[in-house]
């Protein structure tokens, strides 16, 4: 699902991005006015090709103003794209890293576990591991409902994919679960190989 997410966000940025590159570009070719030898083909029909003319001409931003539906629509429209922006923002800060994770210390108070001692922990414990050359971890969500862990792991040259992720699941991503009395501690896990210079022979 956050790799959907991710690949969505990736896509729908760079299409927005590559209209609003475009159409910028076209409207600054058309205000400059440049020489004739420089001037680029426009696409047929569009509806800036000279520094004099306006975005909107006062027909297009009055044709439909005596319409009684016209109003309700840009307004809906309007609402619906605040309401996505929003929704989109609310979704990118959601991702931010975690600080603080609420503890049961069974008193009914509660601790405070502060997120990057865990991470360090995390880290360390994983780098321990076989087959793990450097990790880093970074905790996500929420302080108590929902944290989660995005860790990348660099792997030795003789590592085993697999068996590296299993041994993280089921002892560093645990220990850390039971250490901060989660029910569940999802993990995103991230890998990549190191570099190594070949080793000569004879």
């Amino acid at each position: 699902m956050r790799t959907v997410r991710r690949g969505t966000n990736r896509v729908l940025l760079g299409l927005i991005g590559a209209v609003l590159l475009a159409t910028g570009g076209a409207v600054l070719v058309a205000g400059l006015d440049l020489p004739a030898r420089w001037h680029f083909r426009l696409p047929g029909g569009w509806p800036w090709t000279g520094p004099g003319q306006v975005l909107l001409s006062e027909q297009n931003r009055t044709r439909w103003t005596d319409r009684g539906w016209w109003w309700p629509a840009v307004i809906a429209v309007l609402a619906a794209l605040v309401l996505l922006a929003l929704w989109w923002l609310v979704t990118q800060l959601r991702r931010r890293r975690l600080g603080e994770i609420l503890v049961d210390s069974g008193d009914g108070e509660g601790a405070v576990l502060r997120g990057r001692a865990l991470e360090a922990v995390l880290a360390a414990e994983t780098e321990a591991l076989d087959g793990v050359d450097g990790a880093g971890a970074l905790l996500t969500g929420r302080r108590r409902t929902q944290p989660r862990v995005i860790a990348v792991l660099a792997l030795a040259p003789h590592a085993d994919p697999g068996t590296v992720v299993r041994r993280f699941a089921h002892e560093a991503v645990t220990h850390a679960r039971v250490s901060a009395g989660l029910d569940e501690l999802p993990a995103e896990v991230r890998l990549r190989g190191v570099r190594h210079r070949a080793e000569r022979v004879g």
